[in-house]
């Protein structure tokens, strides 16, 4: 008669996974990879994972440190609550990932960095034409009442990116991350862990390439020059040409390779989620000369008026990597 095995002797690698501020998607992205959720789940015991198991925060405080593997970090830190767990999880993990672009580089939540926590919170519960809150009524970080005290996160003035609060070792761009890039990271680690692979060096940006989205776009770039931007519902472009070329704002040429440009290939402009190429770490400048070269004006007017054309330059040159711009954030006067 066989013994049983005992699998504390050789216990299954952690993995912990994490939704701060995000819209989730990345949390769905990683059911994308389809059946190979089952060979993450024989291969990992998943101890964290709140939008999909039941385990609490006080879960992961009782672990030893370093316990965890691998933690997909996904989203920008945005809350008391966020910070806490990022330094939670960071304490507990061997190998931390910035898993997605808003974790990365604050994506869409790091657009508030243009403004204020005051303005924000008065246009969500005062000024937006949908809030009826005449009492102006605001959430309070404690809150007595008659069953207890509520306690909320404390909402800061910007949001941060995970590397700006905690040592990361990887990061995975997009929005989401594609799903072929999600199993081959964690195919990687799974061989770091079981084969005693070499691990990528710590900055490694996993799952992406190392030139620009223009390398993977299947259009012909003829380098014109336009005389107006478009915007996509604007203008019915030609299959085979370069959007850019046709006047339509595509971030191609700013933003790093790696997704099989998957919306250029249907003529769709690229958003920019895969973040800046290799070496050039701001993607909004990038984005900027790459449009300037293709401007056909020296006239500072028409120049103008052809930059009108952009509606939402912040929007359009910083919808991904606001965290990390030189611009920064909005700074508070000092009360005189």
């Amino acid at each position: 008669m066989s013994e049983k095995k005992d699998s504390t002797q050789n216990p299954k690698p952690k993995l912990a996974l994490y939704w701060a501020a995000s819209c989730g998607g990345c949390e769905i992205a990683v059911l994308e990879i389809e059946e190979k959720i089952i060979d993450v789940a024989e291969v990992f015991d998943i101890v964290f994972w709140p939008v999909a198991i039941d385990a609490k925060v006080k879960d992961v405080e009782a672990l030893e440190d370093k316990s965890i593997d691998l933690c997909l970090f996904n989203g920008g830190v945005r809350t008391s609550e966020n910070e806490r767990l990022a330094h939670l999880l960071r304490k507990k993990s061997k190998i931390l990932v910035a898993f997605g672009s808003c974790a990365q580089e604050g994506c869409i939540p790091a657009l508030s960095n243009t403004t204020t926590k005051k303005a924000t919170m008065d246009w969500v519960y005062k000024d937006s034409p949908s809030t009826v809150n005449p009492e102006n009524i605001r959430p309070q970080t404690k809150t007595e009442t008659p069953v207890g005290v509520v306690e909320l996160p404390e909402f800061w003035e910007a949001v941060r990116c995970l590397d700006q609060v905690v040592d990361v070792e990887y990061s995975v761009p997009g929005c989401p991350p594609q799903a072929h890039q999600i199993w081959a990271v964690l195919e990687a680690v799974i061989g770091i862990l079981k084969d005693g692979k070499p691990a990528p060096p710590k900055g490694t940006v996993l799952g992406a390439g190392d030139k620009t989205c223009c390398e993977e776009c299947p259009h012909q770039r003829e380098e014109k020059k336009i005389k107006r931007f478009f915007r996509p519902h604007e203008i019915i472009p030609d299959p085979d040409q370069c959007l850019l070329d046709q006047g339509i704002l595509c971030c191609g040429p700013a933003t790093r390779s790696g997704c099989g440009g998957l919306c250029v290939s249907v003529g769709i402009p690229c958003r920019g989620c895969y973040g800046p190429p290799p070496n050039s770490p701001d993607q909004g400048t990038k984005l900027i000369s790459a449009l300037a070269s293709v401007i056909d004006s020296n006239d500072p007017e028409e120049v103008e008026r052809i930059l009108d054309g952009i509606v939402d330059p912040v929007g359009t040159f910083y919808r991904f990597s606001m965290s990390k711009a030189p611009l920064g954030r909005v700074r508070q006067r000092e009360p005189e």
